[in-house]
């Protein structure tokens, strides 16, 4: 059988395995920490509907010099598709190395477009990458990336002010691993072709909610689908099929604002599968979506995102969401309260059991050899 279809069948087979044992653990009987707070008149606006099927698979989104660029995942993301504010395609970018699978993009301080080459739905990859690109001449580098814990599937690239890249990996059932390069390495620094080593520096849990939305009824709402970061560097956008959390970081670093802070959640329009997220230079944030067999969804926009994150009144001050990796593990041996997230029993299997149902249904992508 194809190796992922089996990597499907043996994720969903995982999360049916420890329903029982998840069952048997005992309920907090609070609402997930991980909902945020949610902002119940914050509403997206339709700003253009994309009619290129090159972005059929949209899966990432940024904003340079007045121009939105759009990619797809594996399959479709050989080029950048470059358009107007209308979703009109004025250009083609080349990615100018072979990409294996490609799920986000985001935009580097000297306003370089960096791909996030970090799609692994099987957990095979010894090596992921990032891939500059400069948007004016086409021409970019190669940058490897290994984990230090072994594969990982992310679609979440958020780019710091000073330059350090942050990815957050799709998890099911566990937390959503925080990684960047050893020692805060930033986009300058990394190796090429590499590979540079990556470092876990927290985790994250997002959801579950019930915001309707995304190829599973429920569980989409637990899985981090893409990621965005403001012109400022002071607000990060975390998505998932249905929500989006918006943490502040007025100091910028935002391993602390992801791990410390409680986010402004936003529910996100229905959308068939979504995964692209974007800020505009005015602050505004931009939602795209996959087609997931349809027609081409619309891309809306969210007005005055910054300023809805840095609103005290919504984000109810800073509270820990997610203790840092080591502080955890040593709470957690203590027996004492981790300080992390607890989801009630209920939401968490149905969460989980969905999850590994959207795995099921969602790992369709094809082996590909690679420069890996």
């Amino acid at each position: 059988m194809p190796r992922a279809r089996a990597a499907a069948r043996l994720a969903l087979a995982g999360a049916l395995a420890i329903a029982p044992a998840l069952l048997a653990a005992p309920s907090s009987g609070a609402q997930s920490a991980g909902s945020g707070v949610l902002a119940p008149r914050a509403q997206f606006e339709h700003v253009c509907t994309p009619t290129d099927p090159a972005l059929e698979e949209l899966s990432g989104l940024a904003i340079v010099g007045g121009n939105t660029y759009g990619i797809g995942d594996s399959g479709t993301d050989e080029s950048v598709t470059v358009m107007d504010g209308d979703c009109a395609v004025t250009g083609t970018l080349p990615v100018p190395v072979d990409p294996y699978d490609i799920e986000d993009m985001g935009v580097g301080p000297d306003g370089r477009l960096w791909l996030s080459d970090t799609g692994d739905n099987e957990r095979v990859r010894q090596t992921v990458a990032l891939i500059s690109l400069d948007p004016a001449s086409g021409s970019g580098q190669l940058h490897r990336l290994t984990y230090p814990d072994g594969p990982h599937d992310a679609e979440t690239l958020l780019i710091q002010r000073d330059g350090v890249p942050v990815i957050v990996t799709k998890e099911i059932l566990v937390a959503n691993g925080i990684y960047r390069p050893v020692d805060g390495t930033s986009l300058d620094g990394l190796a090429s072709p590499g590979p540079t080593a990556l470092e876990r520096v927290g985790e994250v849990r997002l959801g579950p909610t019930d915001t309707p939305g995304g190829p599973v009824p429920v569980g989409g709402s637990t899985l981090v689908t893409g990621g965005a970061v403001s012109a400022d560097g002071t607000v990060a956008a975390v998505r998932t099929y249905t929500d989006v959390y918006l943490y502040s970081a007025p100091d910028g670093d935002l391993v602390r604002a992801l791990t410390t802070t409680t986010p402004v959640r936003v529910a996100l329009p229905n959308q068939p599968q979504g995964e692209a997220i974007a800020f505009t230079p005015d602050g505004d944030l931009l939602a795209g979506s996959e087609a997931a067999g349809g027609a081409l969804p619309p891309i809306e926009i969210l007005r005055g995102a910054v300023d809805l994150a840095r609103d005290d009144s919504w984000s109810g001050g800073s509270v820990s969401l997610s203790a840092s990796v080591n502080e955890s593990a040593a709470e957690e041996g203590s027996g004492g309260d981790t300080g992390a997230l607890r989801w009630s029993t209920p939401a968490l299997v149905g969460g989980a059991l969905a999850a590994g149902l959207a795995t099921y249904g969602l790992v369709r992508r094809r082996s590909r050899s690679h420069r890996d």
